[in-house]
C-alpha cells in the first residue's frame, strides 16, 4: 500500500513539558523585551508537519539546542532537521518556521531559518530559498502555499 507520503511511518517523540514563565516585577513598560532560546522554541514547537498530524517537535525537526539567539544584535537563527534526507517539505516547513517568527517577533529581529548540516540532500538549495527574501515574498503571494503554512500553523487545541 503506497500512501504517498515520503516518510510514510515517521519516528514520533514525547513533548517536552512547558516550563512556567515569569517576568520580572519592575519592568519598564517602553523597553525592549528581551528574546531568549526558549521563546523561540515555544513560539515554534507547535507547528504542524505539511505530512503528518505531529507538531515539530513530535518529530524532532525542531529542538530547543537548535536555535540561536543574539538579542543585542536582534537576530535569530533556527536549524531544523527533516526527518528524511529527501524531505519535499523542506521548504514548506522552512517557509512556516520563518511566518510564525515572522507574525510573532518584533520586526527589528533577523531571522535565519536553515536545514540543519548534513540532514538533507539539496541542504543548499533549500536554504538559499529559505533566506531569499524575493522567493519568501513571491512564495507568500501564492494562496495554495499560504493556505498550507496557515493549516501547518492553526493551534490543535490538545
Amino acid at each position: 500500500m503506497n500512501s504517498g507520503l515520503i516518510n510514510a511511518n515517521p519516528i514520533v517523540y514525547g513533548k517536552k513539558e512547558r516550563r512556567a514563565r515569569t517576568a520580572p516585577v519592575d519592568v519598564d513598560e517602553y523597553a525592549a523585551e528581551p528574546i531568549d532560546q526558549l521563546e523561540i522554541f515555544d513560539h515554534i514547537r507547535d507547528i504542524k508537519d505539511p505530512e503528518h498530524p505531529y507538531s515539530l517537535e513530535e518529530l524532532k525537526v525542531i529542538t530547543e539546542d537548535a536555535i540561536e539567539v543574539d538579542d543585542t544584535k536582534s537576530h535569530v537563527r533556527v536549524a531544523f532537521t527533516p526527518t528524511v534526507e529527501h524531505c519535499s517539505m523542506a521548504t514548506v516547513i522552512g517557509l512556516c518556521l520563518r511566518v510564525k517568527l515572522m507574525r510573532c517577533l518584533p520586526p527589528r529581529y533577523k531571522v535565519d531559518i536553515s536545514v540543519a548540516p548534513g540532514t538533507h540532500a539539496t541542504e543548499a538549495a533549500v536554504n538559499k530559498q529559505l533566506n531569499d527574501k524575493e522567493r519568501v515574498a513571491a512564495a507568500l503571494e501564492n494562496p495554495n502555499l499560504v493556505d498550507m503554512v496557515d493549516e501547518c500553523l492553526a493551534p490543535s487545541y490538545e
